[in-house]
């Protein structure tokens, strides 16, 4: 009988996470399919963008990475250095204007508001803000504001994953998952990139933790959304990287210093990109819609002497990785790239830092790459590698997001024989930089996050004892026949106020509590009248083994101070009492304790 009610039990467990992991699959396919096809326009438009802008109008012809080749520059543009300085600001300006007007939250990078989407607003992104968030993001890289196409799709995608979400009615830890999933979808599409796409999604959200409760809608929908996108654009990967295998050893000493220059330049790219914000736009008291414009004026001052900070400069990565750029323009680019970057989003301009870092962290992996070439030729004999090193080292460190980050670059360039480089230098990176991030609503883990808050207070509800917190103490006891002038001389020597009232057996029968008393204290001529059994009430008892919910709703039904911890073994023996201060005061000490060690 028992083992037939076991399979009977068991079966029913089976189907219910049979029934609930095939939602998820469900639910992942869904928003896998409206990322992909969202990520697909979002591509072709972006392209289409940049060729009318920077190709025709401004007659300037911008190299595409090798996989990324849609429409040809051409050589005979005449080159027009008025439309070309002028264009990011004109960008800036429309995008500005769309973005107060309609949608505030669209400013930026996208990714910082999908982080703040999913820990403070319940995973809830208005259904408008993925169609304006496309429109800003393509006139703000399609007219060449320094920016890439991570945050806006990561925006657009998790948009898409709120919506599908609110549309079948989920509640808001759903919510919150499929927003994860949507990001996923977008990310994996438009860098194709299915699985360092969907890692990303989950780690961006921390700086060292994982959302593991979304993976599997999460790679779902990364999986869906990568093959329509290849199925529409084929699936190259974005750069040429030439077949390279990790075999000297000798070679790791200047990958450590590559990520040893990575610390101070990310710290340094943190600071200038919040400062600019904080410091020069945030005081600035114009319309809010005036300042992306500056910010492309600046971007067009620079663009005039360094054309390649305009747009993600992904073109440029690849000429890098191919040994065509010379080291000193390298190191320009680096510096040139950060002001870029930071007046072009910080000002309020719609873009992601995803391509700018992996920019900065090539031109500086290429400068480091090919000096040692210079000086070591028989050592470094692939310094086009350390590009691609450098790229992923660089954006591990400023978004604390290593292993989604590694898996992406490896999934851009085909170059899965860097991955030994690619993780000590990611590793060094990141130790070194945990304090520091470029999202500023990124949290450490689950447990600074407002979304996960209940379910930390359940966890320390269920597995914190009363014996864990708890001081005894010896209390006195009374007999059922104590008289009440007895007991105010107990009262008033005690610092407890509840006392367990026992019969002429020595069973306890009830509970005394100061609180039931004090309506006759100044009373007199009562003293040998009332004893202690015409007022005590049924004992409200917890066990040392009981846990905290018990515990508070124990309190919650008595509304008393104190309640009395009984021993497990023998109910009458009083071991003490358990104070409601203390219990609240234990709950937040385990909280702080558990965020501490997280």
């Amino acid at each position: 009988m028992v083992v037939k009610k076991l399979k009977i039990a068991g079966g029913r467990l089976q189907n219910i996470l049979f029934q609930n992991i095939t939602r998820w699959l469900v639910f992942g396919l869904l928003v896998g399919i409206f990322s992909g096809l969202a990520a697909a326009g979002f591509y072709y438009l972006l392209h289409l963008g940049r060729h009318l802008c920077l190709h025709l109008l401004a007659g300037y012809a911008v190299p595409a990475p090798a996989g990324e080749q849609l429409f040809s520059a051409g050589a005979h543009f005449d080159f027009r250095p008025f439309v070309f300085f002028l264009l990011p600001a004109c960008g800036g300006l429309l995008s500005g204007w769309i973005v107060y007007r309609f949608a505030p939250e669209t400013a930026g990078a996208g990714t910082d508001a999908m982080i703040d989407a999913f820990h403070n607003k319940k995973g809830q992104i208005r259904a408008r803000v993925p169609f304006v968030k496309a429109i800003v993001s393509l006139l703000t890289l399609a007219t060449g504001g320094s920016g890439g196409r991570q945050g806006p799709i990561a925006q657009i995608g998790a948009g898409i994953g709120s919506a599908v979400a609110r549309i079948l009615k989920l509640n808001d830890k759903e919510r919150r998952i499929l927003l994860v999933a949507g990001c996923a979808g977008g990310l994996s599409a438009i860098f194709r990139a299915p699985l360092g796409g969907a890692l990303t999604s989950i780690e961006i959200l921390y700086k060292e933790d994982w959302e593991t409760e979304a993976l599997v809608p999460t790679v779902v929908s990364s999986i869906t959304a990568y093959i329509i996108f290849t199925s529409i654009f084929g699936n190259s990967p974005i750069f040429f990287f030439p077949q390279y295998t990790f075999s000297d050893p000798r070679e790791l000493i200047f990958y450590v210093i590559l990520g040893i220059i990575s610390i101070p330049a990310g710290i340094f790219f943190i600071k200038v990109f919040h400062g600019v914000k904080d410091r020069i736009f945030t005081p600035w008291k114009i319309p809010l819609y005036y300042k992306p414009a500056i910010g492309g004026l600046i971007v067009g001052f620079i663009g005039l002497m360094f054309p390649q900070v305009y747009g993600d400069g992904w073109e440029w990565i690849q000429l890098a990785i191919l040994g065509k750029m010379g080291i000193g323009l390298m190191i320009a680019l680096v510096l040139m790239k950060i002001i870029a970057t930071s007046f072009t989003i910080s000002s309020g301009g719609s873009g992601g830092i995803f391509g700018p870092t992996l920019f900065i962290g090539g031109m500086i992996g290429g400068a480091v790459g090919f000096s040692a070439n210079y000086f070591f030729p028989e050592i470094v004999t692939h310094p086009g590698a350390y590009v691609v090193v450098g790229m992923s080292s660089f954006f591990a460190g400023v978004a604390n997001a290593p292993i989604g980050t590694l898996l992406m670059c490896s999934e851009m360039t085909r170059g899965y024989g860097l991955i030994a480089p690619l993780m000590l230098v990611s590793i060094i990176a990141i130790l070194f930089m945990k304090k520091h991030s470029i999202f500023i609503n990124q949290v450490q883990s689950k447990l600074q996050s407002p979304a996960h808050t209940a379910d930390f207070t359940i966890n320390i509800f269920a597995e914190t004892l009363v014996k864990d917190f708890y001081q005894p103490e010896d209390v006195l006891s009374i007999q059922k026949n104590t008289t009440y002038g007895q007991l105010k001389n107990i009262f008033a020597a005690s610092h407890t106020k509840c006392f367990p009232v026992y019969d002429e057996n020595h069973s306890l029968i009830g509970a005394l509590n100061w609180e039931h008393a004090r309506s006759i204290v100044f009373a007199h001529g009562l003293e040998d009248l009332i004893i202690a059994a015409d007022m005590m009430v049924p004992a409200q008892t917890i066990s040392p083994d009981d846990n905290f919910y018990n515990a508070l709703i124990k309190f919650m039904d008595t509304k008393a101070e104190e309640l009395l911890v009984v021993s497990p073994d023998d109910a009458n023996k009083v071991l003490g009492v358990l104070r409601y201060g203390d219990l609240i005061a234990s709950y937040h000490s385990e909280l702080n304790r558990r965020k501490n060690s997280g």
